[in-house]
């Protein structure tokens, strides 16, 4: 039963790495996966970590494709991206635990502001912007759900709960 806990308590942490991003959450997931499978040798094991380490690849790189498609689509440019990333690694610093949404929307405007000098215009772009952090974030809490699902799958297959 041991087996279990440490590597499903990895995994809650993960996830509430993902949603408040101080932790790596969605490899924190997949490495319990991988713990979990070298306490178990049993090539099932494997078999079930390899499943996971498929999810958080499709994850990894659909968290970060899709977004930027809707936000080209939408018209906000890389350069407003970098800015707005950078302004939240600033607020993450300056202001505790709500610095960094507040230094990525801040930069968003501003970056927006200066590329249409419309305040509309700006804030149309940055409400894309959110939308696509809120899709990128739902897209990894997606693939760590999934990848506690395939570890769940097999332990139960390898009846380590019964």
């Amino acid at each position: 039963m041991t087996s279990v806990v440490v590597p499903g308590l990895m995994m809650l942490v993960g996830l509430i790495g993902i949603v408040v991003p101080v932790l790596p959450g969605l490899f924190l997931v997949w490495l319990a996966t991988a713990l979990w499978a070298f306490e178990h040798p049993s090539h099932v094991a494997w078999v079930y970590c390899g499943v996971a380490a498929l999810v958080y690849a499709a994850g990894l790189i659909a968290q970060y494709v899709m977004p930027r498609r809707r936000l080209k689509d939408a018209g906000v440019s890389t350069a407003t991206m970098l800015l707005a990333v950078v302004l939240a690694v600033v607020g993450f610093f300056v202001i505790p635990v709500v610095g960094a949404f507040l230094g990525f929307v801040l930069g968003v405007f501003l970056a927006e502001s200066g590329r249409h000098r419309s305040r509309a215009a700006a804030w149309s772009g940055t409400k894309q912007a959110l939308r696509a952090v809120a899709l990128s974030t739902g897209i990894e809490l997606a693939a760590g759900f999934g990848i506690v699902v395939v570890w769940l799958l097999g332990v139960w297959q390898l009846g380590i709960l019964h």
